[in-house]
């Protein structure tokens, strides 16, 4: 099959549009070296100061263990209980079919800022404001659409002949998925992991709601201080988590391409 061939003016307006999106880290990243006291760009001067800064500072640490804790909970979960359900809506035949699957991706379609008053209100009533808890399981929610779309288009496309062989030959539901099923959508299954950690870990809205002065995540403790006080250590924050996103972003594109390699072969 030939691939299909892009007009330049379409080629042109792509790369317009990729330059656009990227071009704040240009401005933020410089900055982060920067040996001023305040925000300057172009820098005049280079110095790694901020960085020294940041990892001795005991507030940017800890939110930012904080982030990655629930990050990577939060991830866990969220593929667990967004894999079943994507293969429970894909492969079952129930009444309302159509209703829970617009249930699981609504937190995805619900602003946010709705999602975070209503879950502070009953997270309130619960104690799980201010906790740990309580920041896993409203990034677990918001996290599981992803993982409930991306896995569920792995099992549209996933050839259900090799299950029913499967089952032909003895093989039980469960014994079916773990050993033809899985190691098939693995690929897929690996990439809504890393888009829930990645939602999980820039989430900023729903983590001021739920955050306090002893639990907070990273992106909460960059907002409050761009709004007390502004020095280059916000740029070491936000260059770092850039980082941490685009290297998982890296790992997505190498393993849908390993896969892809695979399926070619």
């Amino acid at each position: 099959m030939e691939p299909t061939r892009v007009s330049p003016l379409l080629g042109f307006f792509g790369a317009l549009v990729a330059v656009w999106l990227v071009a704040p880290n240009f401005v933020v990243i410089p900055i982060s070296f920067t040996a001023a006291k305040s925000f300057r760009f172009p820098p005049p001067g280079w110095s790694t100061r901020w960085y020294e800064s940041f990892f001795q500072d005991t507030e940017w640490l800890s939110s930012a263990f904080t982030s990655m804790q629930v990050a990577i909970v939060a991830s866990i979960l969220a593929t667990l209980l967004g894999t079943a359900a994507a293969y429970g809506i894909v492969r079952g035949r129930f009444i309302g079919k159509k209703a829970v699957q617009a249930f699981l991706i609504a937190p995805m379609i619900v602003p946010v800022i709705i999602t975070g008053v209503g879950t502070y209100a009953v997270f309130l009533q619960w104690g799980l404001v201010g906790s740990f808890s309580g920041f896993v399981t409203a990034h677990t929610v918001l996290a599981i659409p992803l993982v409930v779309i991306t896995v569920g288009s792995a099992l549209v496309q996933f050839d259900q002949r090799l299950e029913d062989a499967a089952a032909i030959c003895g093989s039980s539901p469960v014994t079916t998925f773990r050993f033809v099923t899985l190691p098939l959508i693995l690929p897929s299954v690996m990439t809504a992991a890393v888009f829930a950690f990645i939602t999980s870990f820039d989430e900023v809205v729903l983590a001021i709601f739920l955050s306090s002065p002893n639990v907070r995540t990273l992106p909460v403790q960059l907002y409050n201080s761009m709004t007390q006080q502004v020095d280059p250590t916000v740029a070491v924050a936000a260059t770092l988590m850039l980082c941490l996103t685009t290297i998982f972003l890296t790992l997505i594109f190498l393993v849908r391409r390993k896969a892809g390699n695979n399926n070619d072969g």
